[in-house]
């Protein structure tokens, strides 16, 4: 593509700076906004109707996903991939202009950002208006502590944790325990875990 200009649409799709304020990338956000707006606003009790909302609402969700409300997305979760029996406590915002993948058996905690979205630190980018997309990818069996905020174009790995208020700048391998400001690798998951489920209390499932 050097040489050849590029419309704003296809710099979005390739994850390069663009005018985020280009009206023939609207689309139906404001039909997707509509339907998170209706899926925030039904009952607790109303599994049923939660259940098909979700289907509506992602661009693929398997089956056992419990997403508690308020729930903040973009675009109403219409990039947004989530494998079977996640869990997502209240408050989570999925800053979705990119595509955001959620593998299976995954649980969410309270106030967790997952962002695909940035700004040039350049001003005169800002000025502008320009901003950049860059997907999030989130393996199996991960736990995201409260507060965790997941910046575009990081991957965890499978089975990994990430501590509570945690801000994820780089990847994570998987079958790890990660926090801090920047996230970083504090050890592998192992032995310790097979005894205690939390600090110094034993663990008894085994028996």
């Amino acid at each position: 593509m050097k040489g050849v200009a590029m419309n704003n649409k296809a710099r979005k799709e390739r994850g390069l700076p663009y005018h985020y304020d280009d009206p023939e990338l609207f689309g139906r956000q404001m039909n997707y906004l509509e339907t998170l707006h209706e899926y925030n606003q039904t009952s607790p009790i109303n599994s049923h109707k939660k259940e098909t909302l979700q289907k509506e609402m992602f661009a693929e969700i398997g089956d056992g996903c419990h997403i508690e409300t308020p729930l903040h997305s973009n675009w109403g979760c219409h990039n947004v991939h989530f494998g079977s029996g996640i869990y997502c406590n209240s408050n989570l915002t999925l800053v979705d202009d990119a595509d955001i993948y959620v593998g299976d058996d995954c649980m969410i905690s309270p106030n967790v950002v997952i962002t695909t979205s940035g700004h040039p630190i350049l001003p005169i980018l800002r000025e502008n208006n320009y901003v950049y997309n860059i997907p999030v990818t989130i393996g199996k069996n991960v736990w995201i502590g409260s507060g965790v905020q997941i910046l575009p174009g990081v991957t965890i790995g499978d089975n990994s944790v990430i501590g509570a208020g945690s801000v994820v700048t780089n990847n994570i391998p998987a079958n790890v325990i990660a926090f801090g400001v920047p996230c970083r690798v504090v050890r592998e998951i192992g032995e310790k875990d097979r005894q205690y489920y939390y600090k110094e209390r034993a663990l008894d499932v085994w028996d």
